[in-house]
């Protein structure tokens, strides 16, 4: 979930492609990781809107609709979602790319009751390795923010750095104040 209650910075991070190699992905018993199938829009709306990415659920499934349906058979190959064991989606994230062709991950969520079982992780390493496999000798990117702080301490476990803008100094200064 993010945390709001620290200032807010967005910025970007990045693994290089020659960075050393992912832990194995370990899952909770009985949850499972599932590619996107159509209708699945309806779950990640409920989850980015769960976690206040978005205000709505309408506000989420615009911007799905106006960024991800037009690609939907990508969707079938970079979208994860992982079920817990009812069934129930409780966590999404997505093997995406910018408008450059640059590998992007995209949109990590976990829902807050499933948070802490490690789901982020488990989905992090796999769109890494989706990423890597479909844009090999690529550095791999991210967008993020200081309210993600607990998303980011993950991402530097696995070896993505933050890209050093005007604001470097002060992400790291907000970083290390909620570690």
């Amino acid at each position: 979930m993010l945390d709001k209650s620290v200032p807010f910075i967005p910025f970007a991070m990045f693994r290089p492609s020659n960075a050393p190699s992912l832990p194995t992905i370990q899952l909770p018993k009985s949850y499972r990781m599932v590619f996107y199938q159509p209708g699945d829009e309806k779950d990640w709306c409920r989850i980015e809107t769960a976690v206040l990415e978005f205000d709505t659920e309408q506000a989420a499934a615009d911007y799905f609709q106006r960024s991800f349906m037009p690609y939907q058979e990508e969707l079938k190959r970079r979208m994860l979602f992982i079920e817990n064991p009812q069934g129930n989606k409780v966590a999404t994230f997505t093997a995406w790319w910018t408008e450059k062709n640059e590998p992007r991950l995209h949109w990590l969520a976990v829902l807050t009751e499933e948070q802490k079982k490690g789901l982020a992780k488990a989905l992090t390493i796999r769109v890494t390795e989706l990423l890597h496999r479909y844009y090999p000798d690529q550095d791999l990117y991210l967008s993020t923010q200081t309210w993600s702080h607990h998303a980011v301490k993950l991402y530097r476990k696995l070896n993505y750095d933050i890209l050093q803008d005007q604001n470097y100094q002060r992400i790291l200064n907000i970083l290390a104040a909620v570690d």
